[in-house]
């Protein structure tokens, strides 16, 4: 009887740490800022409203059509109205932006790539894109700099 009680009990630990294994896999990106740190799987960053911008990029060919949450919306979300945002990939590759590029008609965090869900081998599942081809201050070195693909995590810092 002991043995079969804790022949349950093991299993329903393993399911457990399943569960939570799968829940982290499923987060898509964590924003840190206030000491609070939120995250946001597939579907809390779809109940944004999404945006779409049409543009080329120096990493690709011709114009391509990305669709994702504003940088604003997220930044608004959350409550930070100044200082830097600290862009990491899933590699730990870090990029600064400041919070002042976070604006309406600017950069969106890109979920999709021509209307598909990019892979990790294909710059996703997320991708900092600016609109470049709407004005020419989005094609410096300086805003490329800042599009980091494969991001998993934003941390705020004052």
């Amino acid at each position: 009887m002991l043995h079969r009680i804790y022949t349950c009990l093991v299993a329903t630990a393993f399911v457990i740490g399943l569960g939570t294994s799968a829940q982290a896999e499923d987060t898509l990106l964590t924003v840190t800022f206030d000491g609070k740190t939120q995250t946001f799987d597939r579907a809390a960053l779809e109940a944004f409203d999404l945006e779409v911008i049409e543009t080329t990029t120096i990493w690709t060919d011709g114009a391509q059509t990305f669709e994702g949450v504003s940088l604003a919306a997220i930044t608004d979300a959350i409550g930070a109205e100044e200082g830097k945002l600290l862009a990491t990939a899933i590699n730990d590759y870090t990029v600064e932006i400041p919070i002042s590029d976070a604006v309406e008609n600017g950069p969106i965090i890109a979920m999709k790539l021509n209307g598909e869900e990019m892979s990790v081998r294909d710059k996703g599942p997320l991708w900092i894109v600016y609109p470049y081809d709407a004005k020419a201050d989005y094609r410096t070195e300086v805003i490329y700099s800042r599009s980091i693909w494969q991001l998993d995590r934003i941390e705020v810092v004052q």
